[in-house]
């Protein structure tokens, strides 16, 4: 049961985060908070040292939204196949239905952290290498289930999944064209047929 100060908080860091994500960290000043939560200065600074603290943790609470419902859609499926495609299929559309306001939050703030919020990269970074060793944990699963050859590179085949989903969802957000993304998702899917899939 969380005490009446945690559910501020969290309130603060979930309206925050949909913020973050859409306007960014240089956009989003302090009295867009007051002004997204409702509250007055003291408020937001009673809980939290000041704008660095809520942006970190409100990208932690995007992130892991993400990944609570990327979860659910991989863990309804057994085969490591089927798991890459429920990855794919997650993103499906995702520029006009993301889990949280204003897409993906590694690509969004990825893009604007770079090296002058070291703070911040370090978390994105983070988030980062998670995905892509979940995706290598598929990949190395499927290898010792005989559904997957043998010889593909691991590392390089993640990385090569993740960088085509994020840059899809780039060039799909900035056209505004949604199946820019689906056509690049199912390019992903013959891909992984002809050269991952074991024949």
């Amino acid at each position: 049961m969380l005490t009446k100060s945690e559910k501020t908080k969290l309130f603060i860091i979930e309206k925050s985060a949909e913020l973050f994500n859409k306007k960014g960290y240089a956009g989003t000043s302090m009295s867009d908070i007051m002004q997204a939560t409702g509250l007055a200065k003291g408020g937001i600074y009673g809980n939290f040292e000041g704008k660095d603290e809520i942006a970190g943790l409100a990208f932690d609470f995007a992130h892991e939204k993400v990944l609570r419902e990327l979860s659910v859609c991989i863990q309804q499926n057994k085969s490591p196949l089927d798991r890459l495609f429920a990855i794919l299929d997650f993103y499906k559309d995702y520029t006009v239905n993301p889990t949280v306001d204003g897409g993906c939050p590694i690509l969004n703030l990825g893009v604007e952290a770079d090296d002058s919020l070291p703070f911040l990269k370090k978390k994105v970074k983070g988030a980062l290498l998670n995905m892509l060793n979940s995706l290598e944990r598929i990949l190395h699963s499927g290898i010792n289930k005989g559904e997957f050859r043998v010889e593909i590179n691991v590392k390089e085949e993640a990385e090569h999944i993740f960088a085509q989903i994020e840059g899809a969802i780039l060039m799909a957000k900035l056209m505004d064209d949604p199946t820019l993304l689906n056509r690049a998702l199912d390019r992903l899917k013959s891909h992984i047929v002809k050269n991952i899939k074991n024949k």
